[in-house]
């Protein structure tokens, strides 16, 4: 029963890039499983055509592939039924981001068709590349210029058991290709002069490295928090900078800096301690606020944490973050300031650091700061003993050293004298050492200072009097300086708690932290295990170091770890406020994402209805007025004039029929009911009928290309809009050039026209239905051509992208699938030609 209910271990081949060997090498994992004893079989296997990898093949079992129609096509996918009736122990499936054929099983991509295997306690062995990670795809599209339309999210693989990198350095992969080993002869060239440069190369492993480092690093955060490993474990250079808001921060920021770029990959946080005993009172917001942003522009991460000893609070959080290194200034205390108030943070912190090094870094204002407030409690363990003591020993002392000049000092001065004793004392140890002091100096006083002397008058009024008057002046005086000290520690604590709010509000304004990140910012503020956000509180959890506040309706945040005092509770209150602000924006963000394609579709439809207004009108009007003219019998037409009428009506009709047809077969590709007749076809098939109405047309380097797998009409149409909207913009004198190359096992087709061109920005609007952007003549067409060309190209599994003509103008680039080998798709293999017209 354990083996049925026990989920499957996932592991990962992850490769720098097409052609390392991941396929290989997860073959021949397979084949060393199978050789152990272990029940393999290949699921699905993509080896590309490659004669090694194919060779990996012999002698594992492989389940039979599924025949999956689409579009008139036929593909094949994994048996994902097959294989779970088979039920091996292991199961080899390549392709990890791959996309299922529509329709063609239960699963839209491959990895789901994984995790089910995985549910069903079976091993999986897959191999991905570094470019369909989904958070890197922008990244190396950018890198690269090729885009990826396959990815898998980064949390599906990091959920892998094991992770293995597939790595080569480019000169070897380069010289891989160039002996045959990836890529078929006639794609080499191409291949290593695009997507395969050394440059490309370099940057894809050096994205592989580092994605790879993280995942490592959180397995070996997630190992040392479930064994409660405290010490720090040296495996890669972080260096914390602890900031007090002082002039000093941005010199200790860049030095912290220099430290952290001596070692590859080394990481900078940022640390401030928000917390009770006033240090932090009085230092600016603004100050914080520009050194925030000066770390984030170095590339290192700003922390808050809440503390009631900034040198406690640095050591745990360095340790927490397997800190290599602590960056902190020198005091800003004078010598004098130094003796009275004993050891500052830099001290503590080197005492607690243990294995993490402490730099003390020096800087204009050491030395020259002001008395800065006590770093303890109202009343420190060591002025609580002290206190006491003094209590008791200062009158002595008091008493030795009057009675060596008795009779020079009246009594009158010798009563202040042991009265500002006990007002000292009170400073020092508060309300009991202030009353163990009064009654000291009382007994002392009345015995050696008052007439008879060397004897207690106790009975005497004036004794009494003299007695109750110290204790009263003693307890005043000690309930004074234990009120200030209490309204200064609230002072200081109400800063603390609003100076990490404006961290906290600055981070949220800026728009930088999601949900997530507002939970970890919460959790590491606090100090806690765990933060997280539920929908109902954990009433039998409750206690025990786990506090629970509301978020919002219908939403707690619940924080694990330690139990939270009543001032912390107050701040975690405001930060559950801000957490629930953000999942109340996150749900209206939610809701205006499904507004907006109902604003999307009232704006086509105000769209169409003016472009209807007035182009549908104007051939129908113009046809409407030929044919009407025909029928008069008032005037009497020549044979000349009857046949330009009649031509106008067909003219008109036609023009109205085509309007028609393209309204119609958008509206049909928006509801995704397009009939397609998919099959090959060659160009010299279709091209000939879609240029024959575009006058000076250059059509080159077509009879070579292979058959596509399209749709002729479809096609016909998608070139025929093309190359007319070249011609409109192409300047008198110069022709349209239509070329085409084959690359990668997809047809590029070229519409290139020499007119003035578009800017970058806002090139998408081109294909927005009713616009006319760049046109010349906006008094005819509903703009629909390239809107619909795009529709119909992806509707033949094929891309439609403007690019920028060398030389001015703008090209219009076509992608299509070829017609043998349709199902096999290999991103890096879609590489650019010259595109010199």
């Amino acid at each position: 029963m354990n083996d049925v209910l026990r989920r499957g271990r996932l592991k990962v081949y992850l490769g720098v890039a097409p052609g390392v060997g991941k396929t290989y090498r997860m073959l021949d994992e397979a084949r060393r499983r199978a050789a152990r004893g272990a029940d393999v079989v290949v699921g699905f296997a993509e080896c590309h055509g490659r004669p090694l990898t194919e060779a990996m093949l012999d002698g594992l079992e492989t389940v039979p592939r599924a025949q999956c129609a689409y579009r008139g096509g036929y593909f094949e996918e994994m048996d994902l039924g097959a294989v779970l009736v088979r039920r091996p122990e292991v199961a080899v499936v390549d392709e990890f981001a791959h996309s299922n054929v529509p329709g063609g099983g239960r699963n839209a991509k491959r990895w789901q068709d994984i995790d089910e295997l995985l549910a069903a306690g079976i091993d999986v062995v897959t191999a991905v590349n570094v470019q369909h990670l989904a958070s890197l795809k922008d990244v190396i599209e950018k890198i690269t210029g090729v885009p990826q339309h396959e990815t898998v999210p980064d949390d599906v693989v990091r959920r892998a058991q094991q992770i293995e990198l597939i790595d080569m350095p480019p000169e070897g992969l380069r010289r891989r290709m160039a002996h045959g080993n990836i890529y078929t002869p006639e794609k080499i060239d191409a291949a290593l002069a695009n997507y395969f440069r050394p440059g490309n190369l370099t940057a894809l492993r050096q994205l592989a490295l580092l994605w790879v480092a993280d995942r490592v690093d959180e397995a070996l955060h997630a190992y040392r928090a479930e064994h409660a490993i405290g010490g720090v474990w040296e495996t890669r250079e972080r260096v914390v900078v602890a900031l007090t808001g002082g002039p000093e921060g941005d010199t200790l920021i860049r030095r912290a800096a220099r430290i952290a770029d001596r070692s590859a990959g080394g990481d900078l946080l940022a640390v401030h301690v928000a917390r009770s005993d006033g240090l932090a009172a009085g230092v600016s917001h603004a100050s914080l606020a520009r050194q925030r942003r000066l770390v984030e522009d170095l590339g290192g991460s700003y922390h808050s944490v809440v503390g009631d000893g900034v040198a406690t609070a640095l050591v745990e959080f360095a340790r927490t973050e397997n800190a290599t290194q602590l960056v902190l200034g020198t005091s800003r205390r004078g010598r004098l300031e130094r003796f009275l108030t004993g050891p500052g943070t830099g001290e503590t912190v080197t005492e607690l650091s243990g294995d993490i090094d402490v730099h003390r870094v020096t800087h204009e204002r050491a030395g020259r700061g002001t008395l800065l407030p006590s770093r303890r409690r109202t009343l420190s363990t060591a002025r609580l003993i002290a206190g006491p003591v003094a209590g008791l020993v200062l009158p002595v002392l008091l008493t030795v050293c009057l009675a060596q000049v008795r009779g020079t000092v009246n009594l009158t001065s010798e009563a202040l004298l042991f009265l500002l004793a006990v007002v000292g004392v009170a400073c020092i140890g508060g309300v009991t050492s202030a009353v163990i002091a009064s009654v000291t100096a009382s007994l002392l006083l009345n015995y050696w200072f008052i007439p008879p002397i060397g004897q207690f008058t106790l009975d005497d009024p004036n004794a009494l009097l003299a007695l109750g008057v110290f204790t009263v002046v003693a307890a005043t005086v000690a309930a004074v300086v234990d009120r200030s000290l209490r309204l200064s520690r609230r002072s200081a604590r109400a800063t603390a708690e609003a100076e990490t709010m404006s961290s906290l509000a600055g981070s949220i304004v800026r728009g930088g932290q999601t949900i997530p990140a507002l939970l970890e910012r919460t959790r590491e503020t606090f100090g806690t295990d765990s933060a997280e956000l539920v929908d109902e509180p954990p009433d039998h959890e409750i206690g025990g170091g786990v506090t629970v506040v509301p978020a919002g309706p219908g939403a707690f945040l619940v924080l694990r770890g330690r139990t939270l005092s009543s001032s912390e509770r107050r701040v975690l209150a405001a930060f559950a406020a801000h957490v629930g602000s953000a999942v109340e924006r996150a749900q209206l963000a939610e809701a205006a994402a499904e507004i907006e394609p109902v604003k999307a579709a009232d704006r086509l439809r105000t769209a169409l209805l003016r472009a209807v207004g007035h182009d549908l009108r104007t051939p129908l009007a113009a046809g409407w007025a030929a044919v009407t003219s025909l029928r008069g019998r008032d005037v009497e037409f020549s044979a000349e004039d009857r046949d330009e009428l009649l031509a106008t009506a067909d003219e008109s009709m036609a023009k109205l029929n085509r309007l028609l047809e393209n309204l119609l077969d958008l509206s049909r590709l928006e509801a995704g009911v397009l009939p397609l007749n998919l099959r090959a076809t060659s160009l010299e098939e279709v091209l000939p009928m879609a240029l024959a109405d575009v006058p000076d047309v250059d059509l080159r380097d077509v009879e070579s290309i292979p058959p596509v797998l399209v749709d002729p009409p479809l096609l016909e149409r998608v070139i025929a809009n093309l190359a007319g909207n070249a011609a409109r913009h192409t300047p008198p004198g110069r022709r349209v050039l239509v070329t085409a190359s084959a690359l990668g096992g997809r047809v590029e087709l070229r519409v290139v026209d020499r007119g003035p061109g578009l800017p970058t920005t806002g090139r998408e609007r081109l294909f927005e239905p009713f616009q006319r952007l760049g046109d010349t003549d906006n008094t005819t067409g509903l703009g629909l051509g390239l809107a619909l060309a795009r529709g119909l190209t992806e509707a033949m599994n094929g891309t439609l992208t403007p690019e920028d003509t060398p030389g001015g103008g703008l090209t219009m680039v076509v992608s299509l699938p070829l017609a043998e080998g349709a199902n096999q798709s290999d991103p890096s293999l879609v590489v650019t030609p010259d595109r010199t017209p």
